[in-house]
């Protein structure tokens, strides 16, 4: 089990390291989001956009993430 969970954490460092190099602000919404646990608006205001354009990012992200992470 506990390599199994290794595998995971190590497939989605990876997927983030992809998603960095293809725009920085959508990883920073991931992290920002999931790992520190803020909100939209938290977000917005340190990333120095709107609300509605995190939501946007995250929902761009979540896509990237789900296809990098699928069952090849």
């Amino acid at each position: 089990a506990i390599d199994e969970r290794l595998d995971e954490i190590l497939a989605l460092d990876e997927a983030l390291g992809h998603l960095r190099a293809l725009d920085e602000r959508l990883c920073r919404v991931v992290e920002m989001r999931y790992f520190a646990g803020l909100g939209d608006a938290e977000i917005a205001e340190c990333l120095g956009v709107t609300p509605r354009t995190v939501g946007r990012d995250w929902l761009k992200a979540r896509l990237f993430l789900a296809r990098e992470l699928a069952p090849h």
